[in-house]
């Protein structure tokens, strides 16, 4: 199996979006659930969502916000389960993925550590719906509208979720 394009006429293959797409579920899945084995689960569970959505349409549909709907509703499903609600309150660091950058000194690592502790502490500290609107606006880089129209929220209700997770996570960084 290669790695070629697809045509405009040409509808991606399952194997295609589950390349392209994983990673960004998986973590959508993570900053939304913050368990790792949670957001790991559900990832899967969306993928074989996937397959079972592809193998049935017979028209093109845009994969990438159908993914992002299903993830943030999965997440949700998954808050609302009482297995969830055992597992909430543990304390698991956000572990970031090895991006590419240059090495940090030591004063540099243990500087952005804290930082990072800090604003993953304080992202945690969100309501379920302040942290959707968070991760849709600002990882998934969605528009007001998009956002709305996908939570089922009026546009003003979503710049007031999101104003409110902003002022929140500036308070604990320290950013007045």
């Amino acid at each position: 199996m290669g790695n070629r394009e697809v045509g405009p006429d040409e509808a991606p293959s399952y194997e295609m979006l589950h390349r392209a797409h994983y990673a960004r579920v998986l973590q959508l899945c993570r900053l939304l659930l913050v368990d790792r084995q949670e957001a790991e689960d559900v990832t899967q569970e969306v993928f074989l969502r996937l397959f079972r959505e592809y193998e049935a349409q017979s028209r093109p549909i845009a994969w990438g916000p159908w993914l992002t709907r299903v993830t943030v509703n999965a997440c949700r499903d998954r808050r609302r389960s009482g297995w969830w609600r055992w597992w909430r309150d543990r304390d698991e660091a956000f572990q970031e993925a090895g991006y590419p950058s240059r090495d940090p000194t030591p004063e540099e690592w243990v500087s952005g550590r804290e930082q990072r502790e800090r604003i993953w502490h304080s992202f945690r500290g969100l309501s379920s719906r302040q942290r959707e609107v968070f991760v849709l606006r600002y990882a998934e880089e969605w528009s007001t509208e998009e956002i709305a129209k996908a939570l089922g929220l009026t546009a003003g209700s979503v710049k007031r979720h999101l104003f409110r997770a902003v002022r929140h996570v500036r308070k604990a960084v320290g950013d007045r």
